[in-house]
């Protein structure tokens, strides 16, 4: 999971313990005044029965949301079934639930607006904020780069439709520079580590736990980060919409999703048994988790218009820098039937 921390908590939840759907209440779309895109009519839940036969495909990224729910206790008693499949990135993520491979995933801010501009048949149905800091751009200590400007006719390696994709565009703009100013090489993050330790790149955008892991293996300094107004902060549940018109599968999402917050609240105050969950998971050093969960992990925050908002404004740089095959109106593709159950329940 991504981790931020700075420039506002808004809807900040504490708590845990597991907390079970409320089975048999009809389920009305929220009532936060989120704008809603298209969307299936909302299903009526399902009973214990039903639910029972549920399978429940999650996309996920190693040492994610499978490895906190399970440390928070909160995959214990589960009334459906979850089968999990591990992403590198956001982006494949969101074409496997748009193709109807995976029924929801987390993805940080970026991923959704490519999806949307490649009519991908997806909703984000949750949202979350954290810790601006741990998406950065990364050179090697001894770089002559002291700012984005230096960086002009260099390589600098990142995951294309990533979160970082959308800090390292919003620093190039405000370094008065273009994507076409410098070489940008396309690499999921494995493969960029390796080029960065290698020097066969320049720079490196990205996010946790991988800038921890750059500072403290590869003596990476931070040459800009998103602390420095270039990210949101925001992070996403997003399901398939053929997920969310099935009233068993809809009613395990809502579930999900009630879980997934009480989570995010429980690793933000253990962080230690979270650091030690995540190292286990990747089979990276503890020192390197803890460091990451030490900028704080994200919390769930409302799926209201000032997301929508803030969101939009991302797409449009997107697609101004021509990274985007055309404009999308964010609004059409937010679902929040679940908002209201998910911030309730994780208070």
């Amino acid at each position: 999971m991504r981790s931020r921390r700075s420039g506002g908590r808004r809807g900040r939840v504490r708590g845990g313990g597991v907390v079970l759907a409320l089975l048999g209440v009809l389920l009305s779309a929220c009532g936060s005044g989120a704008p809603r895109g298209e969307r299936a009519p909302v299903p009526s839940l399902v009973d214990d029965t039903a639910l029972a036969q549920v399978v429940l495909r999650v996309g996920d990224q190693k040492g994610g949301a499978k490895s906190m729910l399970a440390a928070a206790g909160l995959l214990d008693n589960v009334p459906y079934r979850i089968e999990w499949s591990t992403f590198v990135a956001g982006p494949p993520l969101l074409e496997a639930a748009s193709a109807g491979a995976v029924d929801i995933g987390g993805v940080g801010n970026t991923p959704p607006l490519f999806a949307a501009a490649a009519n991908a048949k997806v909703s984000v149905v949750s949202a979350a904020r954290g810790d601006l800091t741990g998406d950065a751009i990364l050179v090697p200590a001894d770089s002559p780069a002291r700012d984005l400007g230096a960086l002009r006719g260099r390589t600098i390696a990142v995951a294309k439709g990533s979160s970082a994709h959308g800090v390292l565009l919003s620093a190039l703009r405000n370094a008065g520079l273009s994507p076409s100013d410098v070489t940008i090489a396309y690499l999921a993050p494995a493969e960029a580590y390796a080029a960065f330790s290698q020097r066969r790149v320049d720079a490196w955008a990205i996010w946790e736990p991988y800038t921890s892991q750059a500072l403290r293996e590869t003596s990476a300094r931070v040459l800009v980060d998103g602390g420095s107004g270039l990210t949101n902060g925001l992070s996403f549940q997003v399901a398939s919409r053929a997920a969310l018109a099935d009233p068993g599968r809809n009613t395990a999402i809502r579930d999900y999703l009630i879980r997934l917050a009480k989570a995010m609240a429980w690793a933000d105050t253990h962080r230690e048994q979270r650091a030690a969950v995540w190292s286990q998971e990747t089979g990276l050093p503890v020192e390197v988790t803890r460091a990451a969960v030490e900028r704080g992990g994200d919390l769930v925050v409302p799926l209201d218009q000032s997301v929508v908002d803030s969101e939009q404004r991302l797409a449009d740089a997107f697609a101004e820098a021509r990274l985007l095959p055309s404009r999308i109106r964010f609004a059409d593709h937010v679902d929040a039937r679940h908002d209201q159950d998910v911030l309730a329940a994780a208070k």
